[in-house]
């Protein structure tokens, strides 16, 4: 056993499964960039202040979750938990609002949060975000879900399912808070510690609780759309239009609230529940008083987080993840100290014109690094030694049919060979 291990609720990727992260973040930044939408990267930690107001003290992000810390000025700093108050506070802070709109932002970043380690879910996580300000219209919300969807569509999921909701505005919002309460309180005996204290600063997270007491009294509740005013009812019927008219499948499930204070009309969530209770594999929405929350002036905006972990694993349970390894053109292997020089410079030749090239590095036999090119996948073999250097020609075999080739020891030589 190490004398190290990492930190309970934290992941290694190790190479042979770091091919299949970047294929997936290869193909999000794609689609991200498709829909008009810009990288933003974002500190590892910021002001505690700022998730407090920005994500609300009443969650169980702020109350249990983050990661916080004194620095040595006396100021509070935490781990980012999320990210959307972080791009939030980046259009806020860099003026981006000044700009034309709508303001497109994505992130892929990891983020912390201290829970209970489980399938699907770890303390420190990786997401892929999506922020767009700007656009307070219906529209802005289905380009935001018509984004993920196409994520999910290009890498071929096939058991995703859509679910949207609306938790109105601050107008009719209150009223439906004052019915959730008085239909908590009427069973609060029942109700977990947890949302005991919920029932006082934020009702509306009980119905997000996974105790299977509160999510039976959460079923009877009020539901949402019985108390939207005619704004926030005309907009979600707006969304539903749209995404109609694009196929898009959805379910109207009122039970959706998302965790965060920020968020207000449209939420939803992507759901796969293939693998297990952390079903929720990408989920968001709108949040049109969050920049004012921060002191800015108003700038509506809708968007969405999506785990990459549980991506991946919905990705593995349907066999979509392709085959990844090392991809090496031409393994050159030298014999003897003089060959080794030799090799050190071609090699770096090629790698300069674009051809993947690897060499002994571990002075081994020839036996030895046949076996080691196998396992990189090396599609030539050049063997290298002062004989072939002497007379300015090798032999370059190739892996998969064993045909040998003889080539000139230049880079163009070898390169018109192994490009064919």
């Amino acid at each position: 056993m190490p004398n190290f291990q990492k930190p309970k609720g934290t992941l290694d990727i190790l190479p042979d499964e770091s091919g299949a992260w970047l294929y997936v973040e290869d193909i999000i930044r794609k689609q991200a960039e498709l829909f008009g939408f810009s990288q933003i990267r974002f500190p590892t930690f910021e002001s505690t202040d700022l998730f407090c107001r920005g994500v609300g003290g009443s969650t169980d992000i702020v109350q249990k979750e983050m990661y916080t810390f004194i620095d040595k000025d006396g100021s509070s700093l935490t781990l980012r938990p999320e990210g959307t108050a972080c791009v939030a506070r980046s259009v806020l802070e860099n003026g981006l609002y000044a700009g034309a709109m709508p303001i497109k932002l994505y992130y892929l970043s990891n983020f912390f949060r201290r829970e209970r380690p489980q399938a699907g879910r770890s303390r420190e996580f990786w997401q892929f975000g999506a922020e767009l300000y700007g656009s307070s219209g219906a529209e802005a919300d289905a380009t935001i879900i018509l984004l993920a969807n196409s994520v999910f569509k290009r890498l071929g999921l096939r058991n995703i399912e859509l679910k949207i909701n609306s938790i109105g505005c601050p107008e009719c919002r209150p009223v439906f808070r004052a019915a959730l309460r008085k239909h908590f309180e009427s069973r609060k005996k029942e109700l977990c510690d947890t949302c005991l204290g919920r029932l006082e600063t934020n009702p509306l997270r009980i119905l997000d609780c996974k105790s299977p007491a509160c999510h039976n009294i959460a079923k009877e509740a009020p539901a949402t759309m019985d108390f939207l005013c005619g704004d926030c009812r005309a907009h979600f019927d707006k969304l539903k239009g749209y995404l109609d008219r694009c196929g898009i499948v959805y379910e109207t499930d009122t039970s959706i609230v998302r965790g965060l204070d920020y968020y207000s009309k449209t939420v939803f969530e992507f759901v796969n529940d293939s693998i297990g209770a952390q079903s929720t594999v990408c989920g968001g929405g709108r949040y049109d008083g969050l920049i004012e929350e921060l002191g800015g002036q108003h700038l509506p905006g809708v968007g969405f987080g999506m785990g990459l972990t549980r991506l991946l694993q919905s990705l593995k349970d349907e066999n979509l993840l392709p085959e990844t390894g090392t991809l090496t053109d031409i393994y050159i292997a030298p014999l003897g100290e003089v060959a080794r020089d030799a090799a050190l410079v071609l090699a770096d030749g090629l790698r300069e014109r674009g051809i993947a090239t690897e060499m002994d590095l571990c002075d081994r036999s020839l036996k030895a690094q046949m076996k080691y090119a196998d396992k990189t996948g090396a599609r030539y073999v050049l063997v290298l030694g002062e004989n072939e250097i002497n007379i300015n020609e090798a032999f370059l075999q190739c892996m998969k049919t064993g045909e040998k080739i003889k080539v000139g020891l230049s880079i163009n030589d070898i390169m018109n060979n192994v490009i064919r």
